[in-house]
C-alpha cells in the first residue's frame, strides 16, 4: 500500500521487485478515476494495460489528450519492408494506432532533444507524476516512484505546462518566459514545482542541498558531470555532511558519469546491476535531512537542465518552523528513504 498523507500519495515500487507498491495499478487506477478530462504527457507508452485504461476512459466520454516522445514511434533506420508491421518499436506503434482509432488526439513533441515528462492531469483537480514511464518495464522491472496529488492548485500548475506543450512550446523554445510557480501546501506538505528548462531544476536541487545539516541520500538513473549537482555534493562532503547514493550501474560506469568525483570526495556510493527480473534503477529521487524529498522526471544531467522537457516537485521545507508540518514531511521522507535503504540492501553493490 502507498503512503497516504491526506491528499498526497507516494508509491515506491514495483511490487514485482518486492517494492511496497504496484506502480502499474497506481497509474491505471488514477486514469480510471477520470470523469471529465485526462491530459497525459509521457515519454513512452508501451503498456497495453495502461493504454486500455486510457482508451476506456475515452469510450466513457472523458476528454483525453496525449503528448509523447516521437523517438519511441519512429525507427532509427528504415525497415526493409516499411509497409509491413515490424521493428523493435512496433508495440509502441500498435498502441499509438489503437489510441488514434479511439479518436484521441495524439501529438509527438517538437523538441529535438528529449520530451521526458511523465505526468497526467485528471479532471483539472488531480496530478500523477514521478519517474515511471507508462511502460511494462518501468512498472514491473525498473525501480521507480509515482506521486499522486489530489489538489486543484497543483493540477492547474501542470495544466498550464500542458497547455504550452499543446501550443508547441517545447524545450528551450520557451525558456525564460514562464515564472516559477508559487509554493503550494497540500495536507501540511509544502510543494515547489519546477519545469525544465524554464525554471532550472538543477539550481533548485543544489539550493535545497545547500540547506542540508544532517545528510543527503539519493537514488538516480543518470547522473553526469555536466550537472552541477555533483559539485554540490562534493562541497557537502567537505563540510562534513554525509552523502549516500545509489546509481544504475549501466549509467554509473560511463566516463561522463559523476560517480568517480563524488566517490573520491568521500561519498558512500552503490550501484544496481541488471539481474533476472531487474532491468534498471530508474528513480530520480533525493531525500535531504530525513525531511524533504525531490521527485519527478529529472535526471541529474546538463541536457535535462538545458534541453529536455522535465518536471520536479520539492516536497518539504527544511526551514519550516511548523512542527505539525515537519512531522508529516518526515513521515513522507521516511517512506522514500526506506525504499533507498531497501534498494541498497537488496540490490546495491558498494563502489
Amino acid at each position: 500500500m502507498p503512503l497516504t498523507i491526506g491528499d498526497v500519495q507516494l508509491h515506491m515500487g514495483p511490487c514485482e521487485l518486492q517494492g511496497p507498491d504496484d506502480l502499474g495499478q497506481a497509474i491505471v487506477g488514477f486514469i480510471a478515476g477520470a470523469r471529465k478530462s485526462l491530459d497525459i504527457a509521457v515519454q513512452e507508452l508501451d503498456s497495453w494495460e495502461i493504454a486500455k485504461a486510457i482508451m476506456t476512459a475515452r469510450q466513457r466520454g472523458v476528454a483525453v489528450r496525449l503528448v509523447m516522445e516521437l523517438d519511441y514511434l519512429r525507427e532509427g533506420k528504415p525497415l526493409a519492408e516499411p509497409l509491413m508491421p515490424g521493428g523493435g518499436l512496433e508495440p509502441n506503434r500498435e498502441i499509438h494506432n489503437a489510441i488514434l482509432r479511439t479518436a484521441i488526439p495524439v501529438h509527438s513533441d517538437f523538441n529535438t532533444d528529449i520530451f521526458h515528462q511523465k505526468f497526467i492531469v485528471r479532471d483539472g483537480t488531480a496530478l500523477l507524476t514521478g519517474s515511471a514511464n507508462f511502460t511494462d518495464t518501468d512498472t514491473s522491472t525498473n525501480l521507480n516512484h509515482v506521486v499522486i496529488v489530489n489538489n486543484a492548485k497543483v493540477a492547474k500548475t501542470y495544466s498550464r505546462e500542458f497547455a504550452e506543450i499543446q501550443q508547441g512550446h517545447f524545450g528551450p523554445l520557451n525558456e525564460g518566459h514562464d515564472p516559477v510557480p508559487r509554493e503550494i501546501t497540500v495536507s501540511g506538505l509544502p510543494m515547489k514545482i519546477l519545469f525544465a528548462p524554464d525554471h532550472n531544476p538543477e539550481m533548485e536541487i543544489m539550493k535545497q542541498m545547500s540547506k542540508a545539516k544532517k545528510r543527503v541520500d539519493f537514488a538516480i538513473y543518470t547522473f553526469s558531470q555536466s550537472s552541477g549537482i555533483d559539485d554540490a555534493m562534493i562541497m557537502l562532503k567537505r563540510a562534513g555532511i554525509p552523502v549516500r547514493g545509489v546509481f544504475d550501474a549501466g549509467q554509473a560506469n560511463q566516463k561522463w558519469a559523476a560517480t568517480r568525483p563524488v566517490k573520491n570526495a568521500g561519498g558512500e556510493l552503490y550501484v544496481v546491476r541488471k539481474i533476472k527480473g531487474l532491468s534498471k534503477l530508474h528513480h530520480k529521487l533525493m531525500v535531504i535531512d530525513d525531511q524533504e524529498i525531490i521527485v519527478g522526471s529529472f535526471n541529474y544531467t546538463g541536457p535535462a537542465t538545458k534541453l529536455n522537457d522535465e518536471n520536479i516537485i520539492v516536497i518539504g521545507d527544511l526551514e519550516s518552523k511548523d512542527q505539525a508540518s515537519i512531522k508529516v514531511q518526515k513521515k513522507l521522507a521516511k517512506y522514500a528513504l526506506d525504499e533507498i535503504d531497501r534498494i541498497i540492501s537488496v540490490y546495491g553493490r558498494r563502489i
